[in-house]
């Protein structure tokens, strides 16, 4: 069964005359860990925002669980977790308040809440660190802490826009394993990263995309295998979208 559709996906900012996505299609079963792969300004904020209901598009549909926003908006926010690239906290509560904040959106509260929120500061080593404002915090903590916003109501899909971005090596393994237990778990993984290492070792599926389109998709084995000469999944992205820097 899908868990995510794209169906001739297009968005344009101006009226149609550009496109950022034109006519995409992407299929991502339950259960998987896809990475979603490009160069800085080729898409990728715009389609998770598209599958996050954050953005409608110009043109085709999207469904979650075979759910449309367009009927099914409520239903579809309640099975979704999105864990954006910029922190998503208040600079000025503690931890515990930003996820006792969090959760509530999600109908969670009383003492189901509050074991979450213990679980999940146990999980990410910031128990001692529960009621200090958030402001105060590293970037490796504030990672942590962005991602337990986004999974504490335990999302069948969850939308992960570079989730290990400028963390030590330490945070990122957490991060990481905690993910790998949310998928364990079943929830279904769309993942966007620059760490292309990274991708090639904790996603099942992915695809590289440029100017709006999929340029390749399969498992980094695959991918690597259908590039002449590729040795790993870095050597297929320059091949298959060039050396010259992209600005966003």
């Amino acid at each position: 069964m899908e868990a995510i559709q794209c169906h001739n996906l297009s968005k344009s900012y101006d009226g149609k005359k550009t496109f950022v996505i034109q006519d995409f299609n992407l299929d991502i079963s339950k259960g998987e860990i896809f990475g979603l792969l490009g160069p800085n300004g080729v898409g990728k904020t715009t389609l998770i925002s598209m599958m996050c209901g954050l953005l409608s598009p110009t043109s085709g549909e999207i469904l979650i669980n075979n759910l449309n926003f367009k009927s099914h908006k409520t239903s579809i926010q309640k099975k979704i977790g999105v864990v954006p690239q910029e922190y998503a906290l208040y600079p000025t509560l503690t931890a515990y308040e930003n996820l006792e904040f969090f959760g509530s959106l999600y109908n969670l509260h009383g003492k189901d809440l509050k074991n979450r929120i213990d679980t999940g500061l146990e999980k990410v080593n910031l128990t001692d660190f529960r009621n200090r404002p958030v402001k105060n915090f590293s970037g490796g903590m504030k990672r942590r802490i962005n991602l337990l916003t986004g999974i504490l109501h335990q999302p069948e899909v969850l939308f992960l826009d570079e989730p290990t971005v400028g963390v030590d090596i330490q945070s990122k393994e957490v991060i990481i394993n905690i993910l790998k237990e949310l998928n364990s778990n079943g929830t279904t993984i769309l993942y966007t990263s620059h760490h292309l290492v990274e991708a090639q070792d904790f996603c099942t599926r992915l695809s590289i995309i440029d100017q709006g389109k999929i340029l390749i998709e399969g498992s980094s084995e695959e991918l690597i295998q259908n590039v002449k000469g590729a040795s790993n999944l870095e050597e297929v992205f320059l091949e298959l979208t060039g050396n010259q820097i992209r600005n966003a």
